[in-house]
């Protein structure tokens, strides 16, 4: 999920930027009692705006958060962890060439504008994103079905990929097959993602009715996915407001839900771009929860009482390095020097709360594909003098871009971890120039372009496949790095062709070897972001994946 993988995701991005809000503005909330016993409302905050209403447009964790609530797709992951589960599918299966998936569904379950959820509904919105066309087409917009299912019916670019989608069929009311034309690493997991989340088929022909728009990278949303009233889902919540001036969406029990009800009447999430004033808005009492606690917070909200669990590792951290923006990277023994310059120990112990870990590749060591084997890199002031000497850059000068006004589950205080790094960078001999940039769309789009010599980024998994994380990057050329090296391309891409699970996986453990021994970034950590509640509060189970379900929270 969600920062770092391409134009597209930059874009949205883009468009849910965030501001700062002011704790005290006033929403659902707010003509609740006081007493735990009489509340009927939750408040949560996050960091950014959601971009869209319909998770199907969105690639970005903000909105997902919103409308993991009230959608729902074919496959789950268990509740706080990652494996997949059933979810509108309560089983599933695929032949042995995995082109083949059976889906057989869930019965008496409802949409929450009353339809019937069953198999046509299913083949509905598969062939609805299959159809698309205009600006829909636009890997901006349409994101993650490019990246699960490739191209449409008719591509209207022709460097758009191939469709790999071939059909649904529904078999019978309760049983749906989807065909795909090729084996493919991202299913069965893509069935669990929120943008591939079923919608009700009377919704999705209002959706129909109403196109996106483009000019330049600026992407004009269709006016049903900014206001709730048409989007229709099968979750435990239903979405009945937004209220973009005070930054929040309100979402109300779905009382025909068909699993556990949602045990708080009222949901809000609620804008607070300002990590500080994230923690103050809940010591005031005035939300009950935030995501992305500041680690030197992690303590102090415990120690008062607050609850504040920590989710498993499952992200990705990296200094990226773009060949393009300076040719001395181009040379091993710079990008080798860079590497062994960085005290990743140092990062993790003062930067990442605790349970971070130092990184050596690029999964963390949680994905299936992990290898114990790839080259190291550790911190070694004198050997990385030594290699620029021998590539001929003694008097190294590289800019360094950082961005401003954010906090990432991987990425917590993106300013201090870059100046620790630049003064690593310095003691091995290299002048490195700073460049701040507003988060979006300045830092993403340089980043994107390979506008930016070095670099931070990072990546919270979708789901636990290798190719998540390696292809998400290195499967072909990418401006972000701005290397070709086929050798590269060829090990990322032998386990997405393998429908074995197990060879699967042993051809990314080969991949992270292959792309370690050419060193195109520096992976640097992984961390495990931590989620606060108020004292009254019994909290989600919270997810390493970041897909925390609000209908299991609580109050005391």
């Amino acid at each position: 999920m969600r920062i770092s993988k391409s134009r597209a995701a930059r874009v949205i991005t883009a468009a849910v930027a965030v501001g700062l809000i002011a704790t005290g503005c006033s929403s659902d909330r707010d003509s609740d009692n006081e007493g735990s016993g009489d509340k009927d409302t939750f408040v949560f905050a996050g960091a950014g705006d959601p971009g869209s209403l319909d998770p199907a447009l969105a690639s970005d964790g903000e909105t997902f958060r919103v409308t993991r609530q009230a959608f729902e797709a074919l496959l789950e992951h268990e509740s706080g962890g990652s494996e997949l589960v059933g979810g509108l599918a309560e089983k599933w299966s695929s032949n042995d060439e995995g082109t083949v998936w059976t889906f057989n569904l869930r019965k008496g379950v409802k949409f929450h504008d009353g339809e019937e959820f069953n198999a046509d509904a299913v083949c509905a919105n598969y062939d609805h994103w299959f159809n698309w066309k205009g600006t829909y087409q636009s890997s901006a917009v349409s994101y993650y079905w490019q990246t699960i299912m490739g191209g449409f019916a008719k591509n209207e670019d022709p460097e758009t990929p191939e469709a790999n989608y071939k059909s649904c069929t529904a078999k019978d009311e309760n049983t749906a097959v989807i065909e795909v034309k090729k084996p493919s690493a991202n299913l069965p997991g893509g069935f669990s993602l929120n943008a591939l989340a079923i919608h009700s088929p009377k919704a999705i022909e209002e959706y129909k009715k109403q196109d996106a728009s483009a000019k330049g990278d600026a992407i004009t949303y269709p006016k049903y996915s900014q206001e709730a009233g048409t989007v229709a889902g099968t979750g435990p919540y239903k979405i009945t407001k937004w209220n973009k001036g005070n930054k929040e969406v309100s979402l109300e029990r779905f009382d025909d839900y068909w699993g556990e009800k949602a045990k708080i009447k009222n949901l809000v999430f609620r804008t607070i771009s300002d990590e500080q004033t994230r923690r103050q808005a809940l010591e005031a009492g005035d939300i009950d929860g935030y995501d992305l606690v500041a680690p030197a917070d992690v303590k102090t909200l415990e120690d008062k009482g607050f609850v504040v669990p920590t989710r498993g590792v499952f992200n990705l951290f990296y200094v990226g390095m773009s060949q393009t923006a300076n040719p001395a990277l181009k040379k091993k023994e710079v990008r080798q020097a860079i590497a062994q310059s960085i005290d990743k120990e140092n990062l993790v112990k003062t930067q990442l709360p605790e349970g971070g870990k130092v990184a050596d590749q690029f999964m963390p060591d949680t994905i299936e594909g992990y290898s114990k084997n790839v080259t190291q890199y550790p911190h070694d002031v004198n050997k990385a003098k030594d290699l620029l000497k021998k590539a001929g850059e003694e008097k190294l000068e590289i800019e360094f871009c950082y961005p401003t006004e954010v906090t990432r589950p991987y990425m917590p205080a993106p300013q201090d971890l870059f100046e620790l790094m630049k003064a690593d960078l310095e003691k091995a001999g290299i002048t490195v120039k700073p460049k701040a940039m507003k988060w979006a769309p300045d830092y993403l789009d340089a980043t994107e372009s390979g506008s930016c010599a070095l670099h931070m980024l990072g990546w919270t998994g979708d789901f636990n496949d290798g190719y998540n994380f390696i292809g998400t990057w290195f499967a072909e050329y990418d401006k972000q790095w701005g290397f070709k090296d086929q050798k590269v391309f060829d090990a990322v891409n032998a386990g997405s062709k393998l429908g074995n699970h197990d060879e699967r996986v042993a051809a990314y453990t080969k991949a992270n070897e292959v792309i370690m021994d050419y060193l195109p970034g520096v992976p640097v950590s992984s961390s495990p972001p931590a989620i606060a509640f108020a004292k009254n509060v019994n909290p989600p189970n919270v997810s390493p994946l970041t897909q925390e379900v609000f209908a299991e929270a609580s109050f005391k």
